[in-house]
């Protein structure tokens, strides 16, 4: 039996549009505080991720090239906040597990046309005032969470629109985005402790890595 669209089960249950509604119900299915687990856990990381992140973005290959991309505009920010790091990390990790992201960041200029978004199942849509060519973006206009082509919710940054997604995708009973498993269940896994005795093997070796750092 196939699930109802989703834009049926946000109309039966419109509260999901709201984030505190979503991190309710996320602790109602999993007794957990998301926002706060998983922010402790990933500032808690972040220093290590960085570290692996710049020293893989430091060698030859498609990977590396995409993750020194990302450090370049990094690297010219003003300000390294905890919003710019969990930004930075949010964009690199993927990438360093190999996996496509593609479909799943998405940019689009404020007051321009709308992108299309009919074949977006998953994706987190982040809206600027300029350069949408830029790999990473610190002060958008918008992050929108897309599901299967309609916004159902816009926030003021990429962390807390993953977050809400995340915690939606639970809610609602949603598979992973394809190509992004490792991504999802990284949050899941390692930085939420949920399910966590199975991990693929990109995942066991980063947790490894992770734990020689702490």
């Amino acid at each position: 039996m196939s699930s109802p669209p989703v834009k049926e089960l946000m109309d039966r249950w419109p509260a999901l549009h709201m984030q505190s509604e979503v991190y309710a119900e996320f602790q109602r299915i999993t007794n957990q505080n998301l926002p706060n687990t998983f922010y402790a856990e990933l500032d808690r990381h972040t220093p290590c991720l960085m570290a692996l992140f710049r020293q893989k973005a430091s060698k030859t290959g498609k990977t590396a090239d995409t993750l020194a991309d990302i450090f370049k505009v990094h690297d010219t920010q003003e300000l390294h906040d905890v919003h710019t790091r969990r930004t930075t990390v949010l964009h690199a990790l993927p990438v360093y597990l190999r996996e496509e992201v593609s479909g799943f960041f998405r940019t689009c200029v404020d007051d321009m046309d709308e992108p299309d978004l009919g074949d977006a199942s998953v994706v987190l849509l982040t809206t600027v005032s300029d350069d949408a060519t830029s790999p990473v973006h610190y002060h958008p206009v918008r992050v929108s969470v897309v599901l299967e082509g309609d916004v159902v919710v816009n926030l003021p940054t990429l962390a807390d629109a993953f977050l809400v997604m995340f915690g939606l995708i639970y809610a609602l009973h949603l598979s992973y985005p394809k190509g992004l498993t490792n991504m999802f269940e990284f949050t899941q896994k390692i930085l939420l402790g949920l399910d966590d005795f199975k991990l693929s093997p990109k995942l066991q070796t980063l947790k490894n890595d992770l734990m020689l750092y702490v």
